[in-house]
């Protein structure tokens, strides 16, 4: 015996008395995977949306009974906002159709219609109705949403990083990020941290790109007291002061080839020589270490030594762009609505829908 399994259909009320439109309307929207159900009345559509739920109601402005279309749409408005409606009117009921719209419509059709434009403002009704049930789903997660250590987001390329996280984290080795620039590789590397061992001793992060190269190796490996000019005290560097804990070393393929060169001496030996001293420095700390650069293209160019690749490409973990993680976009917005509105003492509920497809469509070229 096999069985056979079916895709779920979007659902749609149909309210109209003509029966042999509603027939068409039913016919054809079925043909293009609707599951229609038709009724005659305002007073039936409003018992069927009691019975059951549907993604989008396709009413008749002018109706019998003791309601009309824009009463309808009024009341629907009221009981569920989440749904919604489209209304279908004869030219000369224009100015009806606009008070539909003011009681909340989504759209309007005006008869006679081509059933291909009909299937048209269906579809749009029926996917800003999946986009609502979606921002309702964020609205009711986003505080609790699924985050390790401050990395939001459900997509499949965010659960895989958490993957390689919980993984990875309870070891030693050297771990290499690379990603865009925005895209959270320092919250990967602080997520490693608090998931290790090592999370009740320091986490020290240095930019790579933000300092020359003899202050470089001054923060990493520390100096002797009258060192340089301003030495007027001996410093340990982030290696020794991170002992036991991590340190994070951003915008690696940023570093002068000199000092790669001394950083992979020490990620050798797993000792620094302080700048102006003698003597070599023990220390025990892991590397993390991240860049938005392909390495393998600045190894090619000379621009990255190959062994210091190799020495920090242990394990690697890619933080992917936000523009490839889908819904993560609509998590991220909701944290920081509320974070701002926090802050400005503002009541902010959400966002529209309007606004999420906005969100969602853009290709975020800074990333978060």
């Amino acid at each position: 015996m096999c069985t056979v399994e079916l895709e779920m259909q979007n659902t749609i009320l149909l309210i109209e008395d003509d029966e042999s439109l509603a027939a068409l309307v039913t016919h054809d929207l079925g043909a293009r995977g609707h599951l229609v159900h038709a009724v005659a009345s305002a007073e039936e559509g409003m018992r069927a949306l009691d019975e059951r739920d549907f993604d989008v109601v396709l009413t008749d402005l002018s109706l019998g009974g003791m309601m009309n279309g824009v009463e309808l749409c009024a009341h629907l408005h009221g009981a569920r906002p989440d749904v919604p409606v489209i209304v279908m009117t004869a030219h000369g009921t224009l100015a009806t159709a606009v008070d539909a719209i003011r009681a909340s419509a989504y759209d309007f059709v005006t008869k006679p219609f081509e059933m291909p434009q009909l299937a048209l403002v269906v579809d749009r009704a029926v996917g800003l109705r999946m986009l609502r049930r979606e921002l309702a789903r964020l609205r009711e997660t986003a505080a609790g949403a699924s985050a390790l250590h401050g990395i939001i987001g459900r997509s499949a390329p965010i659960e895989h990083v958490r993957e390689l996280v919980s993984r990875v984290a309870d070891t030693d080795a050297t771990v290499l990020i690379t990603g865009e620039s925005g895209t959270g590789k320092e919250l990967i590397a602080k997520a490693l941290h608090d998931s290790s061992s090592r999370r009740e001793h320091p986490f020290v992060a240095i930019n790579c790109a933000a300092m020359p190269e003899s202050l470089l190796e001054s923060e990493l490996f520390g100096h002797s007291r009258g060192a340089f000019t301003d030495a007027k005290a001996a410093r340990a560097g982030l290696f020794v002061r991170a002992d036991h804990g991590t340190v994070f070393l951003d915008e690696i393929g940023e570093m002068p080839l000199g000092m790669q060169a001394k950083l992979l001496r020490a990620l050798q030996e797993r000792t620094v020589r302080p700048v102006g001293c003698d003597q070599e420095v023990a220390f025990d700390a892991r590397v993390v270490a991240a860049t938005h650069r392909d390495l393998q293209v600045e190894i090619a160019e000379k621009r990255f030594r190959e062994d210091l690749y190799y020495r920090i490409n242990v394990m690697h973990i890619h933080s992917p762009p936000l523009r490839a993680r889908g819904a993560d976009t609509l998590l991220l917005a909701h944290r920081f609505v509320e974070q701002v509105a926090a802050q400005s003492k503002r009541n902010v509920r959400g966002m529209s829908a309007a606004v999420a497809q906005k969100l969602v469509a853009f290709p975020w070229p800074g990333n978060v």
